[in-house]
């Protein structure tokens, strides 16, 4: 099985060597547009937070997937945990913000011994869940084949990735069997209602691109997706979320193995779009680690690119305070340009029609 970057020893697996890469990495990266000088213009520099209304907590970085694309560089071999007293300060926070909607994710989130228990939390305080599901955890072994009714009994919000609606792009991305067993795992949802009319149950599923490319139109691609996932095992769903991949981690290191990093920031660059920007989700979301310690978003933890306490140390959810927090400037980076090439990117899909 391939093993993460984290477990490699891989310079990747540090924050700080793939920011320097991205910035610094050749002669050519170091001409590149900086991102906040495409901001300047629009009146966003520095960029600042609109509301707090999506709570974001990664649970932890085990997975029973190693995918190719993996931002988190999350897999079997990771051993990051999110503790029941980290949840407890979580919950304290979601308690006292503006935040009507928690979306949980991993590494695979149901793999967290208490991962049940904190949905059902979470959903006394009558706020919406998410989970990224990423489907093959449903079929891993008999404790989690009761999930999509745990789903349904909690009203959950399931996204799931399937990079493509045929078995050799989606094995090639995410590992040998993963299609298979993702189609099974989507069967099994819509026997419990999910993506079907009228049950409520909300099934959105997430592409994003096996290369070096931007990924197509939203619109588009979600009725190709219908259409075959219908026609070919009669699988239904809400929505297709399109996602830009982020030249960080994993598919960093794709990037340069691949000799495709410089074009591919000069493609993203090139595709800046000043609407993706003015509504990129680290203006409206707090993203919180496995250790509670408090960031913009997903990436930017990805990246140890931590928010700051007003003493300069870095902020955990258990000291945070919301207002101080709506103040602070949002930090960016050129990862940052994932988020707004094309018609943008967030863990939402698309940001502009």
């Amino acid at each position: 099985m391939t093993k993460s970057l984290f477990s490699q020893a891989s310079p990747l697996a540090k924050g700080e060597e793939q920011i320097r890469i991205l910035n610094e990495g050749s002669p050519k990266l170091r001409t590149l547009t900086p991102f906040g000088k495409k901001l300047e213009p629009l009146g966003l520099f520095p960029l600042k937070r609109t509301s707090l209304e999506i709570f974001q907590v990664n649970v932890g970085k085990m997975c029973n997937q190693v995918c190719k694309h993996c931002h988190v560089d999350a897999g079997p071999d990771r051993r990051e945990i999110m503790t029941r007293e980290t949840m407890l300060q979580c919950l304290k926070a979601l308690k006292e913000s503006s935040a009507h909607t928690v979306d949980l994710t991993g590494g695979a989130p149901e793999m967290n011994p208490d991962f049940r228990w904190f949905v059902e939390e979470i959903r006394k305080l009558d706020k919406k869940v998410i989970v990224r599901c990423n489907l093959t955890i449903i079929l891993a072994n008999p404790s989690y084949y009761d999930l999509p009714e745990f789903f349904k009994k909690y009203q959950v919000q399931v996204v799931s990735s399937l990079p493509y609606y045929d078995k050799r792009n989606t094995d090639r991305q995410r590992g040998d069997g993963v299609f298979d067993k993702s189609i099974k795992a989507l069967q099994m949802l819509n026997e419990v209602g999910y993506g079907k009319g009228g049950t409520g149950l909300q099934l959105d599923l997430v592409y994003n691109p096996t290369g070096a490319f931007l990924p197509g139109a939203q619109e588009e691609l979600e009725a190709d997706f219908k259409r075959e996932l219908k026609t070919l095992f009669g699988i239904e769903f809400n929505q297709l979320f399109v996602i830009t991949n982020m030249p960080i981690s994993r598919f960093l290191e794709y990037l340069e193995q691949s000799g495709n990093l410089e074009s591919y920031l000069e493609k993203l660059i090139a595709a800046f779009n000043p609407q993706a920007a003015k509504g990129v989700m680290c203006r409206n979301t707090v993203s919180i680690g496995w250790d509670g310690y408090v960031y913009d978003c997903d990436f930017n933890q990805q990246l140890d690119l931590p928010v700051l306490s007003q003493t300069q140390r870095r902020l955990h959810v258990a000291e945070i305070n919301w207002k101080a927090f709506s103040e602070e400037t949002i930090i960016i980076n050129q990862h940052c340009f994932g988020c707004t090439a094309g018609s943008g990117s967030s863990c939402g899909g698309s940001l502009v029609e």
